[in-house]
């Protein structure tokens, strides 16, 4: 019990310290990455794995930031759980990804989404430059509609650019949980604040946009987006999360990362360096399995990817207990029914008489 809650704590002090833009957590990571090769730990082999989403859950704490009757005392945190399997053997159809050789980690939503997102949009402009340059033959004369119609053909409807001039909300800003800007914003309680974060939806099996009224996106607020703008929360009905199996490998398009030539996709060395690790089914020489008590407190429920945390712990001595229990109600019982009808055949030899 108190392993398993170090190790929830140890996740939740990752969040918090994590709580900045994007520039700093990406400053952050390398230094890491440098000072685990100086102490001799190799993990280039991750290049031959892929990440598969498993789901999330919540975890409540006590807010040590809260400093007023305003602030909310209780907060709510969130983790994900995500495996690495053998990139030859990862299926997007199955929620496991696969059934051997795999390891199973768990970090702060925080960290998951800001290393997700980062290596989405880093992938998105690599195939959108690489299909304008290619593949899609437009001259600068031909103007938009000939990249935009190349772009659609091929299934890439992120390269459009969109002609409405209202601000759209870029699930890029809250990765973590920030102050929702709504310029459009009607007439509705004009003095409150109000949060957009990603939550753990679909009890767990997805991760979505949502509206919330503390700066920790724990309290979710009653009054919509959609009210508030009159347009919707992007993610706020779909995950923002594939369940699509993502390789680890280095390829053309992680030019930032290229340089350290250990061919592991920076998305994958950021998740593991901070991630909580259970990798018992893995063929290596040197297995972590540091956080493996606390992951096997969340099960998985569902083939969708739903997940649940466990709570509650068989006992035996309640088992036993429950036993004798039985037992000794099922004795009284069969005794009582012997005396009932001992009692019984008596009454009749008496009347006899």
């Amino acid at each position: 019990m108190l392993k398993s809650l170090a190790i929830a704590t140890f996740f939740l002090a990752r969040a918090y310290a994590l709580r900045s833009n994007s520039s700093t957590f990406k400053a952050l990571l390398p230094k890491a990455r440098r000072l685990d090769n100086d102490d001799g730990i190799d993990y280039t082999y991750v290049a031959d794995y892929s990440i598969k989403f498993q789901g999330c859950h919540h975890v409540s704490q006590w807010n040590n930031d809260a400093d007023g009757d305003d602030n909310v005392l209780i907060q709510t945190k969130r983790l994900v759980r995500f495996r690495l399997c053998p990139t030859g053997s990862c299926t997007n159809d199955k929620t496991s990804g696969c059934s051997s050789g795999y390891g199973d980690y768990i970090v702060d939503m925080d960290t998951f989404l800001t290393a997700y997102l980062e290596d989405k949009q880093q992938t998105e402009e690599y195939n959108c430059q690489y299909a304008q340059e290619n593949t899609c033959q437009c001259d600068n004369d031909d103007g938009d509609d000939c990249l935009n119609n190349c772009y659609a053909s091929k299934g890439l409807d992120y390269c459009i650019e969109e002609d409405d001039n209202a601000a759209q909300v870029s699930v890029y800003d809250y990765a973590q949980c920030a102050q929702a800007e709504m310029e459009n914003r009607r007439r509705l309680d004009e003095d409150a604040a109000y949060y957009i974060g990603a939550y753990c939806a679909n009890q767990g099996g997805e991760i979505r946009l949502g509206l919330f009224l503390d700066d920790t996106c724990s309290e979710e607020s009653s009054t919509s987006y959609a009210t508030l703008t009159g347009s919707d929360l992007p993610y706020s009905d779909k995950s923002i999360v594939s369940d699509s199996c993502i390789s680890c490998t280095e390829t053309g398009q992680n030019v930032d990362d290229a340089a350290d030539q250990d061919q592991v996709k920076e998305l994958c060395e950021n998740l593991y360096t901070y991630s909580g690790k259970c990798e018992s089914y893995m063929e290596l020489d040197q297995i972590n399995e540091a956080a493996c008590s606390y992951i096997e407190g969340i099960k998985i429920i569902r083939d969708d990817g739903v997940i649940r945390t466990s709570s509650t712990r068989k006992s035996k001595g309640a088992a036993v207990a429950i036993g004798l229990f039985a037992t000794t109600a099922i004795l009284l019982g069969a005794y009582v029914y012997y005396l009932r009808t001992k009692l019984g055949r008596a009454k009749i030899n008496l009347s006899a008489d």
